[in-house]
């Protein structure tokens, strides 16, 4: 197969092109890791080349690799996988080695990597670098610079990493139906230099969204508006872990998805100190509470962490919502009662709700169909967090020792520190001067023809 390859000048080096890998060939791929839990695995130390602290990908993992003279090798494969959005649904999705999204690449400004992409799936693929600068025929735009990966067969990409940053990969090829399927991973290159951009934790996070109906377990691929589950690494609250931190938290994030997503911290300043372009100078970076994530794009936020449990979410509110209908009719304010009694002689369980607002929907058990979630769920120390999607919490420890990301718990609120219901007389409410209590009457007369002016 070897008369298949091309090889590229490169500023003086040698590019081994994107060529198919033959059978032969495959027995000296380095081994295509994959894993199907849903757990947070720790932070993976490189096992050789230039130090780095690693991210911890929230509810994934980083991608193992081995040294081949000098160069650092990867293995992905795509593949159909059963993903769990959250305890009680998972869904059939195509991702990589096991998962959705595929397992984090990490290396370092500098590094020259080889990845080798099996296609295990139905169709054709191809692997695009996004955010990457690398030469035109690594870009992995099927049809444009490579041609597609067939079914059940290995392509190889191999490149220089030339600057650091957070980077996606995922397919250019079907993208409509690959991306909503699933097909998306992070690429994390640190910077050569470790003093540069230090983080005592680094977590890292890729924004999508899917329209997955109750009972079913396949992604909807032609919804482009109307989804009804958004995800962290393809998982929803409450299936998404929380963050632990001491100090010095760094949160990476990406966003596949069809819309934007402004992240919220709670507690905390922050600043973007990075995006997909590069890092930010320090005299560029201003303080946020909320960062706008378009389709397409990176941030990085960085701050010092404040002890506490603190929500970090979607600020769309349909974001922070699992299995959302958007035919649901506005009820508050209607008294059911009747027809609430009429449909029990027919349906027995069947209970009224909306009348005083959806709240009570995150404390009832109700029955659900098969293979989907609660629209409004989750437990905290206080009750029901009436919470889905784009939420966990960031739990941050003065007593969490470094490198430990157990969880540490409910926070312990200091005494007074924690709001509490008021007990004593209430203050006169003020009033502008000259202002009474009393009701005020207003003539209102709608404008029609014997108006004149």
């Amino acid at each position: 197969m070897s008369n298949r390859r091309r090889f590229l000048a490169n500023a003086g080096a040698v590019v081994l092109g994107t060529a198919a890998v033959s059978r032969s060939a495959m027995a000296a791929l380095p081994d295509a890791v994959a894993r199907t839990g849903a757990d947070t695995q720790p932070p993976s130390a490189p096992p050789a080349g230039q130090h780095y602290t690693p991210v911890v990908t929230l509810n994934g993992w980083t991608a193992p690799f081995r040294m081949t003279d000098g160069i650092k090798e990867f293995h992905l494969v795509a593949e159909p996988v059963v993903r769990e959005f959250a305890p009680g649904m998972t869904a059939r999705l195509w991702g990589y080695n096991g998962q959705s999204p595929g397992p984090t690449i990490e290396a370092v400004e500098g590094d020259r990597v080889r990845i080798f992409v099996t296609n295990r799936l139905p169709e054709h693929t191809s692997v695009h670098w996004h955010g990457l600068l690398l030469p035109s025929g690594m870009d992995g735009v099927a049809g444009l610079t490579q041609p597609h990966i067939p079914a059940g067969r290995t392509f190889v990409y191999e490149f220089e990493l030339t600057r650091p940053g957070t980077f996606m990969y995922h397919p250019h090829s079907d993208e409509m139906v690959q991306l909503a399927m699933g097909m998306m991973g992070l690429f994390v290159v640190h910077p050569r230099n470790p003093r540069h951009h230090p983080a005592d934790r680094d977590y890292a996070l890729l924004l999508a969204s899917y329209d997955i109906e109750p009972g079913s377990h396949t992604p909807r691929v032609s919804t482009m508006l109307d989804f009804n589950l958004w995800s962290w690494n393809s998982r929803v609250f409450p299936g998404i872990d929380h963050l632990v931190a001491r100090i010095g938290e760094r949160v990476r994030m990406g966003n596949l998805s069809m819309t934007n997503h402004p992240m919220h911290l709670h507690g905390h300043v922050f600043e973007v100190t990075c995006t997909d372009g590069g890092w930010v100078p320090k005299s560029a970076r201003w303080p946020e509470v909320t960062v706008d994530i378009g389709v397409g794009q990176m941030r990085a936020i960085e701050f010092d962490a404040v002890a506490g449990d603190w929500a970090f979410h979607c600020h769309k509110s349909h974001h922070t919502m699992n299995a959302m209908g958007h035919g649901i009719a506005n009820l508050v304010g209607v008294d059911q009662k009747d027809i609430a009694r009429r449909i029990q002689k027919l349906i027995p369980d069947y209970m009224a709700m909306g009348s005083r607002g959806m709240a009570e929907m995150g404390e009832m058990q109700m029955p659900l169909p098969d293979n989907t979630l609660p629209m409004m769920t989750g437990t905290g120390p206080f009750g029901a967090l009436e919470m889905g999607g784009m939420f966990s919490v960031l739990k941050v420890r003065d007593e969490q020792r470094p490198g430990d990301y157990t969880d540490p718990g409910w926070y312990r609120h200091p005494p007074g520190s924690l709001a509490r219901e008021w007990d004593g007389e209430l203050p006169a409410p003020a009033r502008a001067a000259g202002a009474t209590p009393e009701t005020a009457t207003v003539d209102v007369r709608k404008p029609g023809a014997h108006d004149h002016h």
